[in-house]
């Protein structure tokens, strides 16, 4: 059973920058199936980046050109590199292996105006 661990979260200001980890350890198929999702408070979870099937990353449009995942098959880690931060970023951060719908616990993102 694969297990996920994210880290990275924090406090920032509205500009910042943050980078957070999804540790993946466990039977993993591919880091190739790891992506990263957010959930706002009152809002349901939604999917923020991801590889798609061609190993292409793929975006939500909310964080297109600000966002950044990439991977590290040597630390068997996923990256979110997260720049020009929002207040509406504001989030828990999940990684997600789609390959047996497993997910870490969440990090805490908080962006101030």
């Amino acid at each position: 059973q694969v297990q996920l661990v994210e880290s990275g979260g924090g406090l920032v200001q509205a500009g910042g920058s943050l980078r957070l980890s999804c540790v993946v350890s466990g039977n993993m198929f591919s880091l190739n199936l790891i992506g990263w999702y957010r959930q706002a408070p009152g809002k349901q979870r939604e999917l923020v980046a991801i590889f798609s099937n061609n190993m292409t990353p793929s975006y939500a449009d909310s964080v297109k050109g600000r966002f950044t995942i990439s991977s590290d098959n040597a630390k068997r880690t996923v990256y979110l590199q997260m720049n020009s931060l929002k207040p509406e970023d504001t989030a828990v951060y999940y990684c997600n292996d789609r390959w047996d719908d497993a997910w870490g616990k969440g990090i805490q993102v908080t962006v101030s105006s």
